[in-house]
């Protein structure tokens, strides 16, 4: 991904900077997919990261996890690699988890490109190298669970005392936009992050203006992370 970014110089006069060029670059790791997905059955997976930048840079790959999972369940290799300019790397994502899965987990990748060109700058001109990092969810599936393109499906939705909540009792990894409207009074709502893990309630404030509504409409996304459209559930009334 190249982009240009508008920098700011604080050490440079106003005069300075007419008087001089500015080459702003930004390094390009570009992963083949959206977002990565773990199969407990075939303990590992495989994907290729390419350098879409001129120069060559070196791959800085690290996993993160969620706040709400700290578990260590993965390494990837190499964590570190020079890739050629328009060249590809395949990074390997390996479980490591001391238990079966029982659930989908939840982790997140960053796949940064670090710049390797040491070509000298021309004369009066101020060089900037940008790092863009490209940050993906990692999904890890446990061995025997079936597939299911729509998980969204299963989440429960309830209004309590003027309170929405959300829960997954399905073995699945919910995304969705945290935008969301409660039927027919169009009450708007905001979750607190974007995707409801097996397993979760998620407790919105109270807004009595919801109080009477019987659906909720949301926007899913597929486990690549499109959007699907709106979707449109029944909200039940009392306690989650």
């Amino acid at each position: 991904m190249n982009r240009r970014t508008p920098v700011l110089f604080p050490s440079l006069g106003i005069a300075a900077l007419l008087a001089c060029s500015t080459s702003l670059h930004a390094d390009g790791m570009i992963p083949e997919t959206s977002v990565v997905i773990v199969y407990e059955g075939e303990a590992e997976a495989a994907i290729k990261v390419t350098n879409s930048d001129p120069n060559p840079a070196l791959l800085h790959v690290t996993l993160e996890n969620i706040p709400e999972d700290s578990a260590s369940l993965l390494f990837v290799t190499p964590p570190l690699s020079r890739v050629e300019a328009g060249a590809s790397q395949l990074v390997r994502f390996i479980l490591s988890n001391p238990e079966p899965l029982t659930t989908q987990r939840l982790k997140r990748v960053i796949f940064e490109g670090l710049e390797q060109n040491n070509e000298p700058g021309k004369p009066g001109e101020a060089r900037v190298s940008v790092n863009v990092r490209q940050n993906l969810p990692v999904i890890l599936h446990p061995k025997g669970l079936a597939k299911n393109a729509e998980p969204w499906k299963g989440l429960r939705w309830s209004l309590h005392e003027g309170r929405l909540a959300v829960s997954n009792p399905t073995p699945y990894v919910v995304r969705l936009a945290q935008e969301l409207h409660s039927l027919p009074s169009q009450t708007p709502w905001q979750l607190p992050r974007s995707y409801v893990l097996p397993g979760d309630t998620l407790t919105l404030p109270g807004n009595a203006s919801a109080a009477a509504d019987g659906q909720i409409l949301f926007t899913p996304a597929t486990v690549y992370g499109f959007a699907v459209g709106t979707h449109e559930a029944t909200l039940n009334q009392g306690a989650p």
